[in-house]
């Protein structure tokens, strides 16, 4: 499993990126990453030891990246209900549009499965840490209902993540509207 704390060269992301834009996540290899990248491949063993270490450590780096701009737009809202509500809507709205994330989705959506019913990844783990702070955060300020904030986070990661995942069926169907309508649902469930 990757490690959110992992360091890897800008280069080295970027290659993932760029190979797994031209052949997918299945056909990318280290060897291919390592060449992009301009390293060799014993630098890159040394670094991770698979292509989907690597691969789900850019995929966590961006998330955090992509959460950071998020939470640093969102953050003028009066309440932490108000900023949770909003961080969970923009995040569905833009991840599905990262482009590494959207060629899973369009090239190896089974590579998401197991972080959809078995097992929690490192950014499923990273949005976990972030919504229980913003649930604690709601409680203090009374815009949050109360209860165990790690399972008030579960049932906010758990509602989100169909809408990330299921983004192509959302467009279709009209992505604002529905996006209003997780806004709703999500401010109800959190209100006191």
């Amino acid at each position: 499993m990757a490690s959110a704390d992992r360091d890897l060269p800008t280069a080295v992301a970027a290659a993932v990126r760029e190979s797994v834009a031209a052949v997918g996540v299945r056909r990318t290899t280290l060897t291919d990453v390592a060449r992009l990248a301009g390293v060799s491949r014993m630098t890159l063993y040394r670094m991770v030891p698979d292509v989907e270490t690597l691969l789900l450590t850019v995929l966590t780096h961006d998330f955090e990246a992509l959460l950071a701009d998020i939470e640093s737009a969102t953050s003028r809202r009066r309440t932490a209900r108000a900023r949770l509500v909003a961080v969970a809507v923009e995040t569905a709205r833009r991840l599905p549009r990262e482009p590494l994330f959207a060629r899973i989705l369009d090239v190896d959506p089974e590579l998401l499965l197991p972080y959809l019913t078995s097992r929690l990844g490192s950014t499923q783990r990273l949005a976990l840490e972030r919504i229980e702070l913003a649930v604690e955060a709601g409680q203090a300020d009374r815009s949050i209902r109360r209860g165990d904030p790690t399972l008030i986070a579960i049932g906010v990661l758990t509602t989100v993540v169909p809408w990330v995942v299921s983004a192509r069926v959302i467009d279709r169907l009209g992505r604002d509207d529905a996006l209003d309508e997780l806004a709703r649902g999500l401010d109800g469930w959190l209100r006191p």
